[in-house]
This record gives structure tokens, C-alpha cells and sequence, in this order.
């Protein structure tokens, strides 16, 4: 018998049956994360658990001279413990974005502002903006939408100064903020460009409809924080009668103020809650402007 027979003829190891596998599991999930993809994309994952806030830059500006209005998208994957952007709004849909002039006139910026995200979830949307006039100029957001029975009712402001001398600009004859009546609101209670600086109180007070929200919790985040689990005295206070609250910033950088609110009570035929948050940028400088300390 030749050699090849021989091998022919061998029985062949018995094998061990593979345990049998279903490809559902898999298909499963991949399914899910393709519609998680395509509705962070689309829009069908709405931005109610997130913050927004806008940033306008530079804060101290020459009549005529160019601002940048940005709105961005904050991260909430750890329960809103950090100042950092997670991608953008799909779209500008039941969103406002408007600059308010000394004068109170307003100037609507959702028509000029660009997509500056290359993917469907990257980047910010921006609006340039020339200011006429001198003063305190305030860039104000609201957003509404509804997603997963939870109704989301978010607003964000910042504030920026045009003025002839930058030098040194007049500490004088620019109004504090004033309300804008947005249904939870931050108020600054000290100028937000001229009297912020390192080692200076941050003083907002939080207003519910108008009127002030007390013993309730407002964060101040400055950019690179990251706040402990629960309550952090470093970072956080809560609201005294009047709804105020104060923070010393260490140094200058950016600082997200913020605070949310969620009422179960507040309910319609398409949601089964409110969640409101409410956020102000202000951007510390390093010296306080109108101080020579």
C-alpha cells in the first residue's frame, strides 16, 4: 500500500464541536450603535441632557471692529463635572442666538452663523458680529426641544464691551446686566468684563421666572476643571434667600457658571418632566481691567 493510501486510510483526530453561535447578539449591537451614530448626526438624539453656552471673543472690542459669537455644546457623560465641548447641536432648530446692545436693540445671529465642524459632530457653530456702539453688549441663547419624555428649556449668555480706549477703558457709565426674563437665568451682579479678574468674587444671582432661587446649587467651572462626585465646596455653592451666591477665581481663564433645575411636576402630553439648565461664560482676565492690582 503506497504511502498515500496510508494517509488516505488514517482516521482524522476527532474534533471538538465549536459551541454554536448566533450572529443576532452582534447584529444586535452593531444596529444600535449605527442608529446611535446616524441620530447624533441627524438630530434624533436632541441636546436636552446637555448644556450649551456661547463665548464671545475677544471681550474688549473697538466700535466697528469684529466679534465671533460661538455657540457650543457641553459634555454630561459625567453628570456635568467639567467644562468640555461633545461635538455640536445638529442643528440651529428651536435655537435663538442674538447680540443685545446697550440700547436693548437686538441682533438676530442664527441666519450668519456657520457650521465650523468638518463631521456631524464635530466643531461649533459661529457667528461674526460687528457692534455700532460703545458699552456692555450681552450675547444671549435659548433652546427648547423634547426628547425621551423629558421637555429641555436651556439658555446661556456672555457679555462683551466695545469701547474707543481698550487702554483703559472707562470704569464708569457701562450698566450692569440686567435680566432677560429667560425661565432660569444667571445674572451677574458685579460688571462681567470690566470688574472680573483673578482674586475678585464672581457675584451672580439666580432667578427662577424672574424671581430669585434659593438654596440651590450653581457650579463655576473654570476651564480645565474637573468637579468631585456629589457637592464640591472648591467649585460649587448654593444660593443664599436673595438667590446669590459668590466665587473667587484663583486665576484668570474661562469659567462656566452654571445651574439646573428639574421639576418632574412640569409635565404635557409629549413629556413627562422639565429639565432647565442655565449658563454664563465669563472670561477672567488674569488683572482685573479696571483695577491696578
Amino acid at each position: 500500500m503506497t504511502s498515500t493510501s496510508m494517509t488516505l486510510m488514517t482516521p482524522r483526530p476527532m474534533m471538538t464541536p465549536r459551541p454554536l453561535m448566533t450572529s443576532r447578539p452582534v447584529r444586535t449591537l452593531r444596529h444600535v450603535l449605527f442608529f446611535l451614530s446616524v441620530a447624533a448626526g441627524t438630530g434624533l438624539l436632541s441636546a436636552s441632557a446637555h448644556d450649551t453656552w456661547v463665548q464671545a471673543s475677544p471681550r474688549l472690542v473697538r466700535p466697528g471692529d469684529v466679534v465671533y459669537a460661538d455657540l457650543f455644546l457641553g459634555n454630561h457623560g459625567n453628570d456635568h463635572r467639567d467644562f468640555k465641548v461633545a461635538g455640536k447641536l445638529a442643528s440651529l432648530e428651536g435655537t435663538t442666538l442674538e447680540v443685545i446692545a446697550p440700547d436693548g436693540s437686538r441682533t438676530d445671529l442664527v441666519p450668519a452663523a456657520i457650521d465650523l465642524g468638518l463631521a456631524p459632530r464635530e466643531g461649533f457653530w459661529s457667528a461674526r458680529h460687528v457692534p455700532g456702539g460703545s458699552g456692555l453688549h450681552c450675547l444671549a441663547h435659548t433652546r427648547v426641544g423634547t426628547h425621551l419624555g423629558k421637555r429641555g428649556i436651556k439658555s446661556g449668555k456672555t457679555y462683551f464691551v466695545a469701547t474707543d480706549t481698550l487702554d483703559t477703558p472707562p470704569a464708569g457709565g457701562l450698566p450692569h446686566a440686567e435680566p432677560l426674563g429667560h425661565p432660569l437665568e444667571l445674572v451677574p451682579e458685579v460688571h462681567p468684563v470690566l470688574e472680573t479678574g483673578a482674586g475678585k468674587n464672581i457675584v451672580v444671582r439666580l432667578l427662577l421666572r424672574g424671581e430669585p432661587l434659593a438654596d440651590h446649587r450653581v457650579s463655576f467651572i473654570p476651564r480645565g476643571a474637573v468637579l468631585a462626585d456629589g457637592f464640591d465646596p472648591a467649585y460649587e455653592r448654593r444660593t443664599d434667600a436673595a438667590g446669590r451666591c459668590r466665587f473667587e477665581p484663583r486665576e484668570g481663564n474661562l469659567v462656566l457658571v452654571v445651574a439646573h433645575l428639574d421639576l418632574p411636576e412640569e409635565s404635557g402630553d409629549d413629556f413627562q418632566r422639565t429639565v432647565y439648565s442655565a449658563t454664563l461664560i465669563l472670561d477672567v482676565p488674569q488683572r482685573c481691567v479696571c483695577c491696578d492690582e
